[in-house]
């Protein structure tokens, strides 16, 4: 209630911010902001309350970032030694729930490295700007994509992009089909072939390129490189990973996971709801002028 008098009165700028976890977790993510801020956990275990805090009991950084669900600290380097003496320690934490083996628990694994990324882990600010605000957007949307992308290859990899990986796919579909003994099982393994071919023809098609001649000069050139394909920004072909034309892994995997997720859907249902297209009307021609 002080701090909160304080706050509106204006003499102290403090905010109040949910502490993350739960139960004993929650100590210890406590801990570790306290270790990265220089400062101490006031509870009763360390027979410290806030009664009893002072000014050496708080800790510094160089910016906190407060937002709805997310706080981000950013601490100024003093503590360096003391965090990585921090992460020593948890690491010897993972290395002993790994050695109890399939008794180990991939929550609480899970959980400890990511205390460590938390605490190893740096940040960065990318400044956006632009003359308008639509051109602002744009280039918001485009860092945005690139963020994720970039969080996507870290976690699988990437392969060859522009639709090289999925045309190169589409290829192991006639070995798949073969295995089938159902028409209409075929019938569905051929669409899918046509979809992983649809990517790198839609390319071509948008910068002014024939898909079916693109399509065939890349299939000849994957008999000798399978990373081979067509960069249309510069309208070369060549080894798409030596040209940087690449894609996450995550997101080929997740694209057909999710289409064929949808497809599937739409296929067993026995009825589909959707929004009638509007018609437009013909132009109105001028009236007649009387003369």
């Amino acid at each position: 209630s002080t701090l909160v008098l304080n706050k509106l009165r204006g003499g102290l700028k403090v905010c109040a911010i949910k502490a993350p976890g739960f139960g004993d977790r929650k100590s210890s993510y406590l801990e570790d902001i306290a270790i990265l801020t220089g400062g101490q956990v006031i509870k009763d275990e360390v027979g410290l309350t806030l009664d009893k805090a002072t000014i050496d009991t708080l800790g510094k950084t160089a910016s906190i970032d407060v937002a709805k669900e997310v706080t981000t600290i950013v601490g100024d380097g003093s503590t360096r030694d003391e965090v990585s003496a921090r992460i020593k320690q948890i690491e010897k934490l993972v290395a002993d729930e790994r050695a109890k083996g399939s008794a180990a628990s991939s929550y609480e694994l899970e959980k400890l490295s990511e205390r460590i990324a938390r605490l190893a882990g740096g940040v960065a600010v990318v400044e956006v700007g632009a003359t308008t605000e639509t051109e602002l957007k744009e280039k918001k949307l485009k860092v945005e994509d690139a963020l994720c992308a970039t969080k996507s290859a870290v976690e699988e990899g990437i392969v060859a992009g522009g639709g090289t990986t999925l045309l190169k796919l589409s290829k192991k579909i006639d070995e798949i089909r073969d295995t089938l003994d159902n028409t209409e099982q075929k019938m569905g393994a051929d669409i899918i072939q046509r979809a992983l071919k649809w990517p790198l023809r839609l390319i071509a098609s948008n910068a002014g390129e024939t898909g079916d001649v693109v399509i065939n000069n890349v299939n000849q050139g994957q008999m000798e490189d399978p990373d081979y394909g067509w960069n249309a920004g510069t309208d070369t072909y060549g080894n798409m990973l030596d040209m940087g034309v690449i894609d996450p892994t995550k997101v080929i995997r997740s694209v057909i996971e999710n289409g064929v997720s949808v497809a599937k859907t739409f296929l067993t249902s026995d009825a589909v709801v959707a929004e009638k297209p509007e018609e437009n009307d013909e132009a109105v021609g001028m009236p007649p002028m009387g003369y």
